[in-house]
């Protein structure tokens, strides 16, 4: 009892044991939260603590609180020191049917004299050169992409494309444009072989000019009249790779357009496609289908002729190329010849261009030519090529899978 007096009579010794207790406690908190943390030593000396996301070929991406994401080149890296897994991927290492291959660097790394050390709990890695690396990423991305699905909501990429003229004079004109055009490779990172793919584009885009009634000089009434102008086009794709360039497909697609008295025209196939170019600015993928097509006509004279049934194909060729600050282009080619009429084959030609502007924003240059040979007669005549120039503003659309 008199300890107990003696102590609460001597209220700096309270406050000397309270600084040092809270002192190391705080103390083993920051310890614990340094040996959470990955550091990055520089060659010019500098450190700096925070998160390793990931290495892509010579660029390494480390987080920090204070800076955000920045890009290291790995010249620039003297030390690298990881608290997390992390997977390695050598240069011509392919992971195959969710196989990993034996002695798969899986654990903490160590970077030191461009070499990449991983402690593994399983096994004995040798040194990695970081010029021999593919791909540095940590685990949890890793067995969620190589071992997950995403759900069918999850994992698209591509844009949503929109745009408008109104214009009110002698005449009444107006124009909408939309297109929306989205894809989801499984796995979603492209270090990894893909799985499936699954495609899905729509583009429409409708237009009226009114001309209101007037009064001719002779004083006889002409009444109003419309012009009006409609396409539209929707298709689906779905991809089952067989090896990380070759794929067996299977496709849908509808296109109507007004201006070339097409009703409707419905295509369901099947085939295979081939990538012979794919790295990270270029990818060609090139496809071959056997098909059942149906093509509906208006004002058809006579209307027997309205309706066409062929056993076809499409020969198609889809190129992307990522340019200069940001840009992105887009080519798609496609012949599709009649098999049992060899005079009803089409061509249709796609190309667009986007330029980022703001964020997910891109601005739209786009053209689409599509030649159809051989229309049945109507009233009035029908040309067999429509072209369409479009301009409009894209929302990008990015997996967060």
């Amino acid at each position: 009892m008199l300890s107990l007096l003696s102590w609460k009579s001597r209220p700096l010794t309270w406050a000397v044991f309270a600084v040092f207790f809270f002192g190391c406690l705080d103390g083993r908190l920051l310890y614990g939260q340094s040996k959470q943390a990955d550091i990055v030593v520089f060659t010019n000396g500098d450190q700096l603590s925070g998160k390793f996301v990931r290495a892509l070929g010579d660029t390494v991406v480390f987080h920090s609180d204070i800076l955000g994401d920045i890009n290291i080149g790995w010249d620039k890296i003297k030390e690298l020191h990881t608290a997390q897994n992390v997977v390695v991927l050598e240069k011509g290492v392919r992971i195959k049917d969710h196989h990993l291959p034996p002695n798969f660097p899986i654990g903490t790394a160590s970077v030191e004299n461009q070499q990449i050390i991983v402690q593994s709990a399983t096994a004995t890695i040798p040194p990695i050169p970081v010029k021999n690396v593919q791909v540095v990423v940590d685990q949890t991305t890793f067995d969620k992409q190589f071992r997950g699905h995403p759900g069918f909501l999850q994992g698209w990429n591509g844009g949503a494309t929109a745009g408008t003229t109104i214009v009110s004079a002698t005449q009444n004109q107006y124009t909408f444009s939309g297109a929306l055009n989205l894809v989801r490779v499984v796995p979603t990172l492209s270090w990894l072989d893909p799985s499936n793919r699954t495609a899905i584009n729509y583009a429409q885009s409708y237009g009226k000019i009114t001309q209101p009634a007037y009064r001719a000089a002779d004083g006889t009434l002409v009444p109003s009249s419309y012009t009006k102008n409609s396409i539209l086009h929707v298709d689906a794709e779905r991809d089952e790779y067989f090896s990380p360039r070759v794929y067996a497909l299977g496709m849908v697609s509808f296109d109507h357009n007004y201006s070339q008295s097409l009703e409707l025209q419905q295509i369901y196939g099947g085939g295979f496609g081939w990538t012979p170019i794919k790295d990270a600015k270029q990818q060609l993928d090139l496809k071959a289908t056997a098909q059942y097509e149906r093509q509906a006509f208006f004002n058809v004279v006579p209307p027997a002729q309205a309706e066409i049934n062929l056993i076809a194909s499409t020969f198609g060729a889809n190129y992307n190329r990522k340019l200069p600050k940001g840009m992105v282009w887009n080519q798609q080619l496609l012949y599709i010849p009649g098999w049992n009429d060899l005079h009803a084959y089409s061509v249709t030609e796609t190309d667009t261009l986007s330029f980022p502007t703001y964020k997910n924003l891109s601005f739209t240059l786009g053209t689409t030519d599509s030649y159809l040979n051989d229309p049945p007669a109507t009233i009035p005549p029908t040309k067999r090529n429509s072209f369409q120039f479009i301009m409009g503003l894209t929302y990008n659309i990015k997996s967060s899978y």
